[in-house]
């Protein structure tokens, strides 16, 4: 089904789409012949990835550097958008998350979570499907889960209410927006080495490689994979697909559904070595 052109004349807004599976996604999508908008904090890192992705493809690649954590500016991003054609897929990708115990999260650190993981997808939901349904035009909104979302997770509490809040929120405009022609999908993805989320994850080696020994198939997924059943859920092929949440993973929440769960033998001094380091005052 991956046809050259499968996504041709299709503008699609990676939130996220700088760096790790947003990027990996973006790529695909504009191989696929997709036009794209990525959308981050960090204007280099996006005008880097985009200059990549223009050199590889001949698609047209926007950057728009915008705080998803600011309604009013992801709103304006997305108006703006849509004033220079539109958009016709949102894919919800920008998120935050690391390893703590519960107790010992400040006010701060649980919405620095909540803000970037549930509050951003949802500005950018509501930006997009409020002009989608103004202009009687189709959309899709594909967020990017974990599998937490419908378990929960020990030492990931606040991503795992995010998590769970943007599957709620998938499965509700399913219904409430798909007779109006707009889809909406989920990926739950199982372990995906990225360099960032990676080492928040997992700060020590022997975690990381832990990691594998939790996955049925024994290894960590690939970043193609979870980036062709991206571009599958968003293209037309998938046009039956709503409200659904599609778990790649190898099988891990089958054996263990509380993902973060091994960490419970860790010390409360192993638990203070991750703590970041404050940096020394000159």
């Amino acid at each position: 089904m991956f046809t050259a052109g499968l996504l041709s004349g299709k503008r699609i807004l990676v939130t996220g789409g700088g760096t790790g599976l947003g990027r990996s996604m973006a790529g695909r999508f504009a191989e696929l012949g997709a036009d794209l908008v990525l959308l981050g904090r960090r204007l280099d890192v996006l005008q880097a990835a985009a200059a990549e992705i223009g050199a590889a493809t001949d698609v047209e690649v926007t950057t728009l550097s915008v705080d998803v954590r600011d309604a009013e500016a992801v709103d304006a991003a997305i108006g703006a958008c849509f004033e220079q054609g539109g958009i016709d897929v949102l894919v919800n990708n920008a998120a935050a998350n690391f390893i703590a115990r519960t107790e010992t999260l400040s006010r701060r650190a649980a919405d620095a979570v909540l803000n970037i993981t549930l509050h951003g997808p949802l500005y950018a939901t509501m930006a997009a499907g409020r002009r989608w349904l103004a202009a009687g035009r189709p959309g899709v909104v594909l967020s990017i889960l974990a599998t937490y979302a419908w378990t929960g997770s020990p030492y990931v509490v606040p991503s795992a209410m995010a998590k769970a809040g943007l599957l709620a929120m998938t499965q509700s405009l399913a219904v409430e927006w798909g007779g109006k022609g707009i889809r909406t999908v989920a990926i739950a993805p199982g372990p995906f080495p990225t360099k960032g989320a990676w080492e928040r994850l997992f700060p020590r080696e022997d975690l990381a490689a832990h990691v594998v020994t939790t996955v049925p198939l024994k290894r960590v997924g690939k970043h193609a994979e979870l980036a062709n059943l991206a571009a599958y859920l968003v293209s037309d092929q998938a046009g039956y697909i709503n409200g659904a949440c599609v778990t790649i993973d190898g099988g891990r929440w089958l054996r263990g559904a509380a993902n973060f769960s091994f960490l419970e033998d860790l010390t409360a001094e192993e638990w203070e070595s991750f703590r970041p380091k404050k940096a020394a005052k000159s």
